[in-house]
């Protein structure tokens, strides 16, 4: 088992990111401003998962780092960490698609030394990592064993975080399009400032999607999120852009729909609001994907091997240490 520095770039990310058999360290700062929040918020941190002051970290005994921002890379790298320390394995996890072009965009991390890690294979294909070597890590979430799907709400769910201001690539012109055309509710962060119920601490958040006919993802260009995965796994039949990932994730009439067409979209939805029916077939198709391609064991024992793989390749010579230790 390793000893990992790594940052608070995405709560539930981090939270299912623990579940690796390593132990991991946070940067922190007093202000807790992001990404050094270390064990903020509302979640279930495990033990393994520890928090040290920012001026500490040059002191610390780590294995390997595994960078997640591209301020981290680029600022942290240097501001924080030793020589030593730069010179230990390093991993990199990008969390989206390129923002500049979608093909064309050279990635910022250009040591061949250092594994990019994607969340989606959408991802790796459109990153230009040159002679970088890559991998890919699905998601992988958990739910609540006895949280399912009941579907009882006449009312379609979208939980997306500050979608107000991420504007169009996170689809808030169609989200605003179809909520005046079928009844739309919108949690997450911000959310209230459009008329939205605000946010549901993540633990509750599955007991509180359970009870919708569906979610709706308006999203235009982002990873895939783990709101997605987290409706699958609960049953929630998803409807949303058959953009990047969404295409391949979500099965047409098997777990919910996609398509680009908007239009055909609300068609959909307005049929799953009149038909509890086929809403039930697809929770239970949802349910099933859900379980085969987010598995949270597959996901903890991908990166469980990622990061053993990394320290191993890079520094032979020196045993990795058991939690214990």
């Amino acid at each position: 088992m390793a000893r990992v520095l790594t940052w608070h770039v995405h709560g539930n990310y981090l939270l299912y990111l623990s579940r690796a058999r390593h132990d991991f360290f946070l940067p922190v700062r007093p202000d807790r401003s992001h990404p050094y929040g270390g064990r903020a918020g509302s979640f279930p941190w495990p033990d393994n998962l520890h928090e040290m002051a920012v001026e500490d970290v040059r002191e610390l005994d780590i294995d390997a780092v595994l960078y997640q921002s591209k301020d981290a890379w680029e600022r942290d790298r240097f501001e924080l960490l030793s020589d030593e320390q730069r010179r230990l394995p390093a991993v990199y996890l990008e969390h989206d698609p390129p923002r500049q072009s979608a093909y064309a965009t050279r990635h910022h991390v250009d040591d061949p030394a250092v594994l990019v890690v994607h969340v989606t294979h959408f991802n790796e294909l459109m990153w230009d990592c040159g002679e970088v070597p890559t991998t890919v890590v699905e998601h992988g979430v958990e739910v609540p064993e006895d949280v399912r799907w009941t579907g009882e709400l006449e009312r379609g769910l979208v939980i997306v975080n500050n979608l107000g201001p991420r504007g169009r690539r996170l689809g808030a012109d169609v989200f605003e399009r179809v909520r005046h055309e079928l009844p739309l509710d919108l949690v997450g962060m911000g959310s209230a400032e459009l008329g939205g119920l605000g946010e549901i601490p993540p633990p509750e958040l599955a007991a509180f999607a359970a009870r919708y006919r569906f979610l709706f993802n308006p999203i235009r260009w982002t990873s895939l999120g783990l709101a997605v995965c987290e409706a699958l796994q609960v049953g929630l039949p998803v409807v949303g852009l058959a953009t990047t990932e969404m295409s391949r994730a979500i099965e047409n009439g098997v777990c919910g729909y996609v398509d680009t067409d908007v239009d055909a979209l609300v068609a959909h939805m307005q049929r799953l609001l009149a038909d509890p029916a086929e809403a039930s077939r697809l929770s239970a198709g949802a349910r099933r994907l859900g379980r085969e391609r987010c598995g949270i064991e597959r996901f903890a024992e991908r990166w469980t091997d990622v990061l053993e793989q990394a320290a191993r390749r890079r520094a032979p010579a020196r045993p990795l240490r058991s939690r214990a230790a």
